[in-house]
């Protein structure tokens, strides 16, 4: 595809991502904060037309009386609002933006020798997509062998939660010693999102479905159905924030072309859970800081784990200009050479490299980006030399 035609298609595939992830994750926020502050009502009339909880909210100006009803009113109206095209349009998106990118260009996007040698770009291909299918098919197993009261019934408790945290630390390290490091972060943030979407598709809409055309029916609703879109309601809100941090962490070149970068994000996305921890606990009116603090922890620990080493840790011997330009023109001149150069930055001269040592400095040594995958093999040394480059007087 046109390097143009490819930068637009990514520009709008990454816009309509983001749209659909505010709309989704942002309806399943609401509405398990609308679950944690529902009260039971008060009044007689509520509490015979069967109302199990209900609650005041002023927004905008106007005043706000939500009610839920368990398993459902007496009397269904026919005008209901579903609350899926958010879930199956960022699913959607996020794979058309995955296919561009990586499939597309899988043998500098998803393979790195130094990491995994794939005999061929597709096999890389083909694991992927083997990766993505993988979790779903764990994660359903763990629900259906751990999400069950002994009593009978549907269980939302910690089991299949910690089961599948198990299988994701598992799943990163996996991910990060078979891929290169950006695709490794996103094949995992990927494979939870597609936990999530299968759980509304698969689950919850059919569910509901069933729900209603039971009542239509005049027959007595099957209260199984609700009891397993609250599960998996449930669990897609603790999955929520892991996504978003394996999402974004991709970006970001300390984070997945560490040496150990599977522990790095398993970190991420356990501080992540405790953020969502934090909210739900303040939902219900409970204390909270506690995972406020685990998820301080956690990042402050990672920030001084991954520290760069000083100047002085690297050596105090002066670096000359001729040093980092032989190691420039063998690792990053194919593509910040001549007109051509990769968003206008040149650095095939003196007055170039002087001219961006700050975002040489960014991106080749404090957040590794840069050789992108690290195609041209740059090494930890040669990283180390231009970082005491750009820090001498």
């Amino acid at each position: 595809m046109d390097i143009y035609l490819l930068d637009w298609a990514n520009l709008l595939l990454r816009w309509l991502h983001v749209i659909t992830v505010i709309a989704w994750i942002g309806a399943s926020f609401y509405f398990v904060w609308l679950d944690n502050h529902l009260v039971r009502p008060a009044a007689d009339d509520l509490k015979a037309k069967g109302v199990d909880g209900e609650l005041w909210a002023v927004h905008g100006g106007g005043f706000y009386n939500p009610q839920k009803y368990m398993v459902a009113p007496a009397n269904l109206p026919q005008d209901l609002h579903w609350f899926y095209w958010e879930s199956y349009w960022t699913w959607m998106s996020g794979f058309a933006l995955f296919v561009v990118l990586y499939l597309c260009n899988a043998g500098q996007m998803l393979v790195d020798p130094r990491v995994f040698a794939w005999g061929a770009p597709w096999q890389a291909v083909v694991a992927a997509l083997v990766f993505l299918l993988m979790g779903t098919v764990v994660y359903e197993a763990a629900c259906q062998a751990l999400g069950r009261k002994r009593e009978g019934g549907i269980s939302h408790d910690g089991r299949v939660l910690a089961a599948v945290a198990v299988f994701m630390v598992f799943a990163s390290w996996l991910a990060c010693h078979l891929f290169a490091g950006r695709a490794a972060f996103l094949l995992v943030g990927a494979t939870l999102a597609t936990m999530m979407t299968g759980n509304v598709a698969h689950w919850i809409i059919p569910g509901q479905r069933k729900l209603i055309a039971q009542m239509r029916a005049g027959q007595k609703p099957d209260p199984i159905h609700g009891q397993r879109g609250k599960q998996r309601s449930v669990h897609n809100t603790w999955f929520g924030l892991p996504v978003l941090v394996a999402m974004l962490s991709n970006h970001y070149g300390m984070l997945h072309q560490h040496a150990q970068n599977w522990v790095v994000l398993s970190v991420l996305m356990a501080a992540g859970v405790a953020i969502r921890v934090f909210f739900v606990k303040r939902h219900k009116g409970a204390d909270s800081w506690g995972a406020v603090a685990l998820a301080l922890a956690l990042l402050a620990g990672l920030v001084a784990w991954m520290a760069p080493g000083s100047q002085a840790a690297m050596g105090a011997a002066p670096v000359s200009l001729g040093q980092v330009q032989a190691v420039v023109a063998q690792r990053c001149a194919a593509c910040h050479s001549g007109e051509a150069a990769q968003k206008g930055v040149r650095l095939d001269s003196a007055e170039g490299l002087a001219a961006h040592k700050a975002q040489v400095y960014q991106q080749v040594v404090v957040q590794r980006a840069m050789p992108l995958n690290n195609a041209t093999g740059i090494s930890d040394e040669e990283r180390a030399l231009i970082g005491r480059w750009a820090l001498q007087p």
